[in-house]
């Protein structure tokens, strides 16, 4: 896959609220475009992931553009990173989809930044070789591709969606996170009652909303 130019919706730096490495110190580069919903509110009830909370459409997002290489979107990046940090520059690729657009250039010119990549796909697409953290959230209805990384998070529940059906892959955890909306203190309640029946699952919350960062 050769991309000519990388449409990015926003990037900033941020602490991660969600997952394994919730509380770490990341740059979030959300890539715009999705290939399971268009972000339009005309095709929510249509689109296979209706339930997507994120907006990914245009670029007009803090820190958001069109970057003409893949060097120019690493540099970028990094120029977000704190100065004085002793740790290794962590940088958190996500959509949208973000391997709709991801490809090797992306994967060279962040570990020539000295990034460690991190993606959250949604699993429907391979991804180049070279990421360091492959985080996957199935969404039910789409064709499951990618079935082995370092973490699964099933956003919960999902109509027609079991996680047994998830848990022979070949992941190292697996995260279990209430759906945001109307529902989300019965979704919780759900999720919390699914995790201590089933003890193969960790609780996801998405602390980032009740702290009120990014």
């Amino acid at each position: 896959m050769l991309i000519s130019m990388y449409t990015v919706k926003e990037m900033f730096y941020t602490i991660q609220g969600e997952g394994v490495h919730t509380g770490r110190p990341a740059v979030f580069l959300r890539f715009a475009g999705c290939n399971l919903w268009s972000g339009l509110e005309k095709d929510r009830d249509s689109a296979i992931c209706n339930f997507c909370d994120t907006d990914f459409v245009g670029t007009d997002g803090n820190g958001g553009g069109k970057f003409e290489s893949a060097e120019a979107l690493a540099l970028k990046a990094k120029h977000l990173w704190p100065n004085e940090a002793k740790s290794k520059p962590y940088v958190v690729c996500t959509g949208g989809e973000p391997l709709l657009q991801m490809d090797n250039s992306i994967i060279h010119a962040f570990h020539e930044q000295s990034f460690e990549i991190a993606i959250e796909t949604n699993g429907t697409i391979q991804p180049p070789k070279g990421i360091d953290w492959i985080c996957v959230s199935p969404k039910i209805g789409s064709e499951l591709i990618l079935t082995k990384g370092n973490e699964l998070k099933l956003v919960y529940p999902q109509h027609n969606g079991d996680p047994k059906q998830f848990e022979h892959l070949q992941f190292d955890h697996f995260s279990l996170q209430p759906m945001d909306g109307p529902h989300r203190d019965q979704n919780t309640e759900k999720t919390l009652s699914y995790c201590r029946q089933h003890p193969h699952w960790r609780v996801s919350l998405q602390t980032h909303k009740f702290l009120g960062i990014p």
